[in-house]
């Protein structure tokens, strides 16, 4: 399964992307969505992402892919404001 998670603030942009991200998946909660996982889907997704989106973002803008597979290495692709994000989480029981 493959979480896709956004935080966009052009009304515009976030409409599109939600209709595109939408072709893909189910929406969980406003802007996250659960996709079947597939090499192939997630490729597309990236691609569709670099190529239409990513010029659009701005700079508090984000998208996050988070691969869920357990038997995959760490998969976590970050776009705009969220690559500045990549640091360790520290969670306390």
């Amino acid at each position: 399964m493959i979480i896709v998670s956004y935080d966009i603030s052009n009304d515009k942009t976030r409409t599109r992307f939600s209709k595109f991200i939408q072709k893909y998946g189910r929406r969980l909660q406003y802007s996250v969505y659960e996709i079947k996982n597939s090499d192939r889907v997630l490729k597309n997704i990236k691609y569709e992402i670099e190529l239409k989106f990513k010029k659009e973002f701005e700079n508090t803008d984000s998208v996050l892919i988070l691969d869920t597979c357990l038997a995959c290495d760490k998969k976590v692709k970050r776009y705009g404001y969220a690559v500045n994000e990549e640091k360790e989480l520290v969670f306390f029981s």
